[in-house]
């Protein structure tokens, strides 16, 4: 697994995550979150390059956003629940999942430049 790295809305100066972790390999890529029962405060996961995602075997929703290459919000989407498919996006470069009410709490909107760095 990757190094931990910080997720932050730069627009908002607002943390999204603080350990989140890149899915690097084709096996992590493959099992992402699957197996697990939820995601902590500070968690979440980076795929990249990354155009949609699927909840398929998932036993929790997350929030998911999508990133241009530029690390801008393309879309938004709250609250995905277990066994579903996500939409496909295509200006999306990057995908950030993470627990859910973290995109309201964090007020991360379409158009809002996200930042990921390695934690120091």
């Amino acid at each position: 697994m990757s190094e931990p790295v910080r997720v932050e809305n730069v627009t908002r100066g607002r943390i999204l995550a603080d350990r989140a972790r890149r899915a690097e390999s084709f096996w992590s890529r493959l099992r992402g979150l699957l197996g697990r029962s939820g995601l902590e405060p500070g968690e979440g996961m980076i795929f990249e390059p990354c155009t949609s995602i699927h909840m398929f075997g998932m036993q929790f929703p997350i929030d998911v956003i999508h990133l241009n290459r530029d690390g801008e919000v393309v879309r938004v989407i709250p609250n995905l629940k277990p066994n579903r498919l996500g939409p496909y996006v295509w200006r999306s470069r990057t995908v950030i999942e993470l627990p859910v009410g973290v995109a309201e709490a964090t007020e991360t909107r379409v158009g809002d430049v996200l930042s990921i760095q390695a934690v120091a």
